[in-house]
C-alpha cells in the first residue's frame, strides 16, 4: 500500500490574504494630483466667431520658447506680472489705455464697478513647464490679492475666511478673466 501524502489545510489562507489586503488599503496613503483651477468656457462650434474686444481691455502675456516673458509687447520679468496684472485689472486712474469698467449691481455689494479686463496668455510649444507654472502662479496671486483686498475692504477678513455667499459676491466683483490660447511657435532663439 502506498503512503498518502498529508494535505495542507489552506482554508485560512484566503482569510489571511484578505486581512492583509484590507490592512494595506487602510494604511496606505494615495497622492492626489492637483491641477490649476480654471473655469473653462462653454464649448463653441468651430464656425463660431470669437467675440471682439477693445484692444485696451486685453493684457497680452506672451512666453516664448526661451522662457522670455512679454507683457503688451514689452519684455518683462515674471516677478512683475502679478503687480502689472493687478494694476491693469483695477485701473484705479481710469486711464483710457487700460480696461473699461461697467457698473453692476451685485448682491451684498450693491452697485459696483467691474473691470472688463481680460488677461490673454499665450505660450510657445517650447516653453518650460517651470516657466509656465510660474506665470500661472503670478496670475493666480494677482486675482487672490485683489479678492483679499475686496473682502477686507467689505468685511475685514480674507477671502478664504468668507462664507460661500460672500465669496460668490467677491467673485462677481472680481471675476477671473484669463484667456489661454493653445501653445504655438512664438519666437525666440532657434
Amino acid at each position: 500500500m502506498a503512503k498518502k501524502t498529508p494535505e495542507i489545510n489552506a482554508t485560512s489562507t484566503a482569510d489571511i490574504a484578505f486581512l492583509l489586503l484590507v490592512f494595506f488599503l487602510a494604511a496606505t496613503t494615495m497622492n492626489v494630483d492637483s491641477g490649476l483651477r480654471r473655469k473653462l468656457p462653454p464649448f463653441q462650434p468651430d464656425n463660431t466667431e470669437a467675440p471682439k474686444y477693445a484692444k485696451h481691455n486685453i493684457l497680452r502675456v506672451l512666453v516664448n520658447r526661451d522662457n522670455m516673458l512679454s507683457i503688451n509687447d514689452e519684455v518683462a520679468d515674471v516677478s512683475t506680472l502679478k503687480d502689472r496684472t493687478v494694476e491693469f485689472i483695477q485701473n484705479r486712474g481710469n486711464r483710457s489705455d487700460m480696461p473699461d469698467k461697467s457698473v453692476k449691481t451685485i448682491e451684498l455689494f450693491g452697485p459696483v464697478e467691474v473691470s472688463k479686463g481680460i488677461v490673454s496668455l499665450q505660450s510657445d510649444k517650447g516653453t518650460s513647464y517651470e516657466m509656465y507654472i510660474a506665470v500661472q502662479d503670478q496670475l493666480t496671486a494677482a486675482y487672490n490679492e485683489m479678492r483679499n483686498a475686496k473682502a477686507n475692504e467689505k468685511w475685514g477678513k480674507d477671502y478664504k475666511e468668507l462664507d460661500v455667499e460672500q465669496q460668490k459676491a467677491v467673485n462677481a466683483v472680481i471675476p477671473v478673466a484669463i484667456s489661454e490660447a493653445e501653445p504655438k511657435s512664438i519666437g525666440g532663439k532657434k
